[in-house]
């Protein structure tokens, strides 16, 4: 039950029925791996996957000079390998344990029998795995570089964008000049050589117009500094994205380029076994 209660948490089995999912887990097979042990390694093949039951699993693209470019962090509730399901090909990436992990194993003759049995759970499946294709399709095709911070002020409301103004006011010479120029202007007004003193010294009215004036900024510029983090915290995802993304191009770029050498090594060689052949 307890595999099961889990099961319907991955969104590759949220179209499954209570009862389908409950014949799934009862299927599925518990492997264990210790900290630093490989759970699969790019390049190989499968067909199984796993869904992450207690721990923490990193999915990564091995590189030279034993570098690796981490592509996401994955814990209980996760999934990975999937895809050795539904074909015979190489895995794509690598997996680690970077913790103790307790992961549960569907192998493809595990679901080939399921599915034998339960038809109809296959289009849910499907369905599922459409939608991740199509956000892969989209991550990949997609420009990676954006404007973070002129997306988050193209959404902002007329409350947020007052805030941003107030806060930005704040921290201007012109406010300071602006209410140096108010404050004697109003002990001007108020000294009893004009005798047109309507808040008297020691100005209570003006105090009190002061404090109302800092008690409406301080929230104010709290708002405005919050949103600013934000925009940081967009901005860094942003260059992540772009930093990963090109990351991954050089990797590809580099395997391709060892193939190509490897290839005309061979042909060259070829041409040289002939070349002597001939001699």
């Amino acid at each position: 039950m307890e595999h099961a209660s889990l099961l319907r948490t991955i969104p590759l089995f949220e179209g499954l029925s209570p009862e389908d999912l409950d014949a799934l887990a009862a299927k599925m097979s518990e492997r264990r791996f210790v900290a630093g042990e490989m759970i699969m390694n790019q390049g190989d093949r499968g067909s199984e996957m796993y869904v992450v039951a207690e721990g923490q699993v990193n999915i990564f693209l091995p590189g030279e000079n034993s570098r690796r470019v981490s592509l996401k962090d994955i814990a209980r509730g996760e999934f990975l390998g999937e895809l050795a399901l539904f074909d015979d090909k190489p895995r794509s990436a690598s997996a680690l344990a970077t913790t103790d992990a307790l992961l549960l194993e569907l192998t493809h003759k595990t679901l080939s029998s399921y599915l034998a049995t339960r038809p109809h759970a296959a289009m849910a499946i499907l369905r599922t795995m459409s939608e991740r294709l199509r956000e892969t399709n989209a991550l990949l095709s997609a420009r990676a570089t954006k404007n973070a911070v002129q997306e988050i002020e193209q959404n902002l409301s007329w409350s947020e964008r007052l805030a941003d103004r107030v806060a930005e006011l704040n921290g201007s010479w012109a406010f300071i000049i602006a209410l140096l120029g108010l404050t004697c202007g109003w002990m001007l007004v108020n000294t009893p050589l004009l005798r047109a003193e309507f808040d008297p010294y020691p100005f209570v009215f003006f105090n009190l117009l002061l404090a109302v004036l800092v008690a409406l900024q301080g929230p104010l510029i709290v708002m405005s500094q919050n949103r600013q983090s934000l925009k940081d915290r967009a901005r860094a995802d942003a260059d992540f994205n772009v930093n990963l993304k090109n990351e991954v191009n050089i990797e590809t770029i580099l395997r391709e380029l060892s193939e190509f050498r490897a290839e005309a090594n061979t042909r060259l060689e070829r041409v040289e076994g002939r070349g002597r052949a001939s001699n």
